[in-house]
């Protein structure tokens, strides 16, 4: 299994069908109960355990999930609201090591998640199929189409998730 990438790396140039809104839209949905469970039990040992070697703690994990997607629903009302803004990328790596990344509790995030989460899914399934092909421009990556965003993200949270679920497997803690 490669550590880094537990469920394959994300495909930015497949193609997301209007098909495809309504499960990964549950997905989104979903992406809470996937971290509570991934975290239930750990103790702050486990929960500063990095799932690889050189990787994030699995607090800095749950962190990342909570930022990252913070980021990516701003991004998505932005696209929303305006033609095509820019948006300013963030150093993931220097933000997982800020003091609140390392020692907050990560119930903190898991609370942030599921209420971002779930707003997150109102707006989602308010959008036409003409929202969804909005985009935003990313600096990096170019025009960001709002259906590939949101499989990106129903990737994101399956992936990090991956990453505590799959410690967990090795280590075997119940």
């Amino acid at each position: 299994m490669d550590l880094s990438y537990p469920i394959g790396k994300f495909d930015f140039q497949q193609a997301v069908t209007p098909g495809q809104y309504p499960a990964l839209i549950e997905e989104i949905a979903a992406t809470s109960a996937l971290y509570r469970d991934a975290v239930r039990g750990l103790d702050d040992e486990q929960l500063d355990t990095p799932y690889r070697p050189g990787g994030w703690t699995v607090r800095q994990t749950v962190h990342h999930v909570a930022d990252s997607h913070m980021n990516s629903f701003i991004r998505m009302r932005l696209a929303l609201t305006e033609s095509e803004p820019a948006i300013h990328p963030y150093d993931q790596k220097a933000w997982g090591e800020l003091g609140d990344s390392l020692t907050a509790p990560v119930e903190l995030s898991l609370q942030l998640i599921e209420s971002l989460h779930a707003r997150w899914a109102v707006l989602l399934k308010t959008l036409s199929d003409a929202d969804f092909a909005r985009c935003f421009r990313h600096p990096a990556l170019g025009l960001v189409r709002l259906d590939t965003n949101l499989a990106l993200y129903a990737w994101h949270g399956r992936h990090h998730a991956a990453h505590i679920t799959a410690l967990r497997q090795r280590n075997g803690w119940k």
